[in-house]
């Protein structure tokens, strides 16, 4: 059985408020009674509860993380990012997975019956009321890949995804292309209107080349595979930016699997530079996304969010570059 506070107590010779005190941090107590407490509480093998101590400090300093595509191996990377952040502050993350939701409703009452102290909403195609939705119900909140606006409602940390497109937009253009295509994301994700919004912008400016656009179900592998599978059976573009990387990998396979080569015959760009665009069997031309130091940036602000939660919300952009590989024909 697990060895009580009051058995701490008895051996250290002390009240038991001696020993909550000790191990509450802020507590008042004196070195002389921490030591006794802290030798005996070894001995005895005692462990404190948090969760039980969060109810009589009102912080348990649970993180929610809130994510909704578990389909994307990029999120692994993520989450390792996450966890390890904020454990090395003290905090503990509480995975939440919305693949399929859309309305924050049941993830706030969840997080609430919880006693989170904050959430971290690490998403780019959740719309900005969810993050807001935290807000209102008093829980400080930071929106990772967030959509960027100059007049933030919430924390938000991510990149210029309008930007992104126009990188995109330009890399093909520089490399000579004249039919090129768009091929996203889910449309009604954020991410997917923001980069298809620029790039068809930059793209605007070059009435002679033709473009293209469609739309996968969802940033998955399957998808990418599926969309490009049926591109390929219609007039196919010269080169594709793919939105996402884990698109541009599916749209690989399937325009491997048709008998064409890469970038010989199609070239693709993808986007988020995830560890798997490197390997050498993939070599994926990608605008690179510094998901370390957005993740650094979300874990920074959620800790002064729950020092002082009145916090005036701000936006954080990270810059994006482009990472050469091998799936567009050189300059």
């Amino acid at each position: 059985m697990a060895v009580t506070l009051k058995e701490v107590a008895e051996r250290a010779g002390v009240s038991r408020s001696a020993v909550s005190r000790t191990f509450t941090e802020g507590a008042s107590v004196s070195a002389k009674t921490r030591n006794k407490v802290e030798k005996a509480a070894e001995e005895l093998g005692y462990r404190p509860n948090f969760l039980a101590r969060g109810l009589t400090t009102r912080r348990t300093k649970l993180i929610g993380l809130v994510a909704d595509n578990f389909h994307n191996p990029i999120f692994l990377e993520i989450f390792d990012l996450f966890t390890r952040g904020l454990q090395e502050r003290g905090l503990r993350p509480l995975l939440v997975n919305l693949s399929g939701e859309t309305e924050p409703e049941g993830s706030v009452r969840m997080l609430q019956q919880y006693s989170v102290d904050g959430v971290i909403v690490a998403s780019s195609t959740l719309p900005p009321a969810f993050a807001r939705a935290f807000r209102q119900a008093g829980v400080p909140v930071v929106h990772s890949f967030g959509r960027y606006t100059s007049t933030p409602e919430v924390h938000i940390v991510g990149i210029d995804n309008r930007l992104c497109g126009k990188m995109a937009a330009e890399t093909l253009v520089e490399r000579g292309y004249h039919h090129v295509g768009f091929m996203g994301g889910p449309e009604a994700a954020t991410s997917t209107q923001d980069r298809f919004a620029g790039f068809m912008e930059e793209m605007a400016k070059h009435p002679d080349i033709r473009v293209s656009h469609s739309f996968s179900e969802a940033y998955s592998f399957a998808a990418g595979r599926k969309e490009m599978i049926r591109l390929l059976n219609g007039e196919r573009a010269e080169a594709y930016f793919c939105g996402d990387d884990v698109l541009s990998i599916g749209a690989l396979s399937a325009i491997n699997s048709a008998g064409f080569s890469v970038p010989d015959d199609i070239g693709i760009i993808g986007l988020n530079d995830m560890e798997m665009a490197g390997w050498q069997n993939i070599d994926l031309t990608t605008i690179h996304q510094p998901i370390r130091q957005i993740i650094d940036s979300s874990v920074e602000l959620i800790v002064a969010l729950l020092e002082d939660p009145d916090r005036e919300p701000e936006t954080r952009l990270s810059r994006c570059r482009i990472v050469e590989r091998g799936t567009l024909r050189p300059l």
